[in-house]
């Protein structure tokens, strides 16, 4: 059987011109070296090398095994190198999950650029996904990290770690007379059509969300609701009421929409980092790496 050291002998042989250099070359003994050669042409049924007075040539054969053998070795250190860089997480691929709005601006985006530029070997993978259907694709491996907004427990073997905190604030068509101020209480949304999204999309944060009204002294009067954000300000946009959404939608304004800051309101949402703890993709431990030298402080919570 052809093993990696009888091409390595043999391309010292025909590269150096004689057993003797090869022999120096490779740091084995020039018998040695002459009986792997005589192994190899045995194996073969050709003769690769033409033994001459002072050195040897290579015969038609061995020009051609020689290519063939220069290919071989070179596909072999490929090999190696490409399983280096997958085993420390410079390439492969890290399949994560964001909330849409997350992605706009602030540590998300800020962490994917780096790791990027730091591995440009690796190939990131998105998917749009709200924080539940991240949860499952965690737990089920089809997601190797996500960015969630955490309310509540957090399913078993899952992770996080809160990256930033983002506002609620309230949106409303740009037109409206709550339009012309910087901040509102509670108390102005009284008789004002909310759109919001469904409680099964999220139910921690809506129970949250609806709670911190009631507490407040408001019953939102929902006359619409939506599941995603990029819907309800569409609504927005329309005229069809107002909402109560994440500030970080403040990155990528509608145009007829107002952003309006809500005073003492108490919710606060954590954009948190998430993954599996039995997940051991490589290129996780280095996106984890790139958060810390962004400033993230992984105290983690495990659920």
């Amino acid at each position: 059987m052809i093993e990696l050291r009888h091409l390595r002998y043999f391309i010292a042989v025909a590269e150096s011109g004689s057993f003797r250099l090869a022999a120096e070359r490779i740091n084995i003994t020039q018998p040695a070296i002459t009986r792997q050669i005589h192994d190899l042409e045995s194996i073969l049924g050709a003769t690769l090398l033409k033994r001459l007075a002072r050195g040897v040539e290579l015969t038609p054969a061995g020009e051609v095994y020689l290519h063939e053998a220069r290919k071989a070795i070179a596909a072999v250190h490929a090999a190696s190198s490409a399983v280096k860089r997958f085993a420390s997480g410079e390439s492969g691929t890290l399949r994560l999950g964001v909330n849409d709005n997350a992605s706009w601006d602030g540590p998300v985006p800020d962490a994917l650029r780096s790791l990027q530029r730091s591995y440009p070997q690796l190939a990131i993978q998105v998917s749009s996904l709200n924080t539940p259907q991240q949860y499952e694709a965690l737990t089920s491996g089809s997601l190797d990290a996500g960015f969630v907004y955490a309310f509540g427990p957090t399913p078993p073997g899952i992770r996080t770690f809160v990256l930033a905190k983002h506002e609620v604030v309230l949106a409303v068509p740009n037109d409206w007379p709550l339009a012309k101020h910087r901040s509102v209480s509670l108390e102005a949304l009284r008789d004002v059509p909310i759109i919001c999204f469904p409680r099964h999309v999220y139910p921690a944060y809506y129970d949250t969300l609806i709670a911190a009204c009631r507490d407040a002294g408001l019953t939102l009067r929902v006359t619409q609701e939506e599941a995603t954000e990029s819907a309800i300000l569409s609504l927005v946009s329309a005229g069809i009421g107002a909402a109560l959404v994440n500030s970080a939608n403040c990155s990528r304004a509608p145009v007829r929409v107002k952003f309006v800051a809500l005073k003492s309101f108490p919710v606060r949402l954590p954009l948190s980092f998430a993954y599996k703890e039995t997940n051991d993709n490589p290129a996780l431990a280095r996106l984890i790496d790139v958060l810390k030298s962004n400033g993230a402080r992984p105290k983690r919570t495990d659920g």
